[in-house]
């Protein structure tokens, strides 16, 4: 079988693909070149490029909980060796303890923290590993860590409201669709048993939805599994790389929810810049590890700012050549550009924008629920009223 093995050479972190029996034997001929692995993975089991993972987090760490509580070892004079084999200990997942050994081992061996954390992929992201090498830079890892797990909290709480937002609408849909289920499965079947004989005299939209309703009947767990794939589908569909740009792009082109979400993500990437540049990124490597959070719908134009700057370009031109930039981010970028605070005119520039994500929670309350609500009630009337159609012809009649 195949391995890829990562290795620590001198300060550098080395992956190689070789061919061994099993993880052991991967292993000890790492060893036996004399240098120590970091992580032996089959190849078969490695997560490919643009594989999605359905179920779980790609991280069993908090990365904003390690952030804040090794900015606060850090802070009492704990060194970082230390430090980091204490949160090692304290960890309950078996996966983030094995990727902290690893890190307190390379730090042991003399190998810078940024290294230890690249060597562990599947727990610290490139944007964490260019804030902590940045950090090391300037001597500032104590407050490099505190911006993180600012950052981090910030999005969490941005995710959280959305969520929030969406739990409504989400519960009105799956209650509606139940009453449909039900209907479908124990009310219309025995309408089209009491109204056979008549169905021929029937509008059409009442005999097909009759038909559909004795089928429903005669087959009533794959009625109701066909409505459950109906709910989970959707969702599987939104963590596939290709469905979801899709979807992203059909909601940004929407009259009012578009521009609100593009708001949101320049919040995010003027927060996220914000945050290299206060740690000590430079301006490129920080638009580069920015690129990483961001929509792909955007991630083509902060490629190109990022070119631009690399070429000479001021960065506030470089937004607005690309719309990246709003008539009052672009002000305040400039304003931090002469007066070389652009870290912190960033994230006030993220902040004047954090009010619209108030303002795109209550939208969608004001809005969406009332519309998704007559919409559902709606369609469930409109099944009750031809259900009942037959009913009053017949009455018709025999008067």
């Amino acid at each position: 079988m195949q391995y890829q093995v990562r290795y620590l050479s001198g300060t550098r972190v080395v992956a190689r693909v070789l061919t061994a029996s099993d993880e052991a034997a991967a292993a000890g001929t790492i060893a036996a070149w004399g240098v120590l692995p970091q992580q032996v993975l089959s190849v078969t089991a490695r997560a490919e490029p643009g594989r999605v993972v359905i179920w779980g987090q790609r991280s069993s760490l908090s990365l904003r909980m390690f952030s804040r509580e090794l900015a606060v070892l850090l802070a009492a004079s704990v060194p970082l060796l230390e430090a980091v084999t204490t949160l090692s200990e304290k960890e309950d997942s078996a996966e983030a303890a094995r990727a902290l050994n690893g890190v307190a081992l390379a730090l042991a061996q003399g190998v810078a923290f940024s290294a230890a954390l690249a060597a562990q992929p599947a727990v610290f992201d490139s944007l964490f590993v260019a804030i902590v090498s940045a950090a090391e830079g300037s001597g500032q890892l104590q407050q490099a860590l505190r911006e993180h797990a600012d950052y981090l909290a910030w999005a969490e709480a941005m995710r959280n409201t959305l969520w929030a937002a969406c739990i409504y609408p989400a519960l009105l849909v799956v209650s509606s669709g139940a009453v449909l289920v039900f209907l479908l499965v124990h009310v219309v079947p025995r309408f089209a048993a009491l109204l056979d004989g008549m169905q021929a005299q029937m509008p059409w939209a009442s005999r097909l939805l009759l038909q559909l309703g004795a089928w429903a009947g005669r087959e009533p767990l794959l009625t109701v599994g066909g409505a459950l794939a109906l709910l989970v589908v959707p969702l599987l569909l939104a963590r596939l790389p290709a469905p979801r740009a899709w979807a992203a792009a059909l909601l940004w082109r929407a009259p009012q929810l578009g521009p609100r979400l593009r708001l949101l993500a320049l919040a995010r990437l003027y927060r996220t810049l914000g945050m290299l540049l206060t740690a000590g990124v430079p301006l490129v490597p920080a638009l580069r590890a920015a690129r990483s959070v961001l929509s792909p719908l955007l991630q083509p134009a902060v490629d190109a700012v990022a070119t631009a700057v690399a070429q000479g370009q001021r960065l506030s031109a470089a937004l607005d050549e690309q719309a990246l930039a709003t008539p009052v981010s672009a002000r305040m970028v400039r304003v931090g550009e002469r007066s070389g605070e652009l870290g912190p005119m960033l994230r006030q520039a993220a902040a004047f924008y954090d009010e619209e994500l108030a303002r795109l929670s209550d939208w969608v309350t004001r809005l969406v629920n009332p519309v998704l609500m007559l919409l559902m009630g709606g369609l469930i009337g409109t099944v009750i009223v031809m259900l009942y159609l037959p009913i009053f012809q017949l009455a018709e009649q025999v008067q």
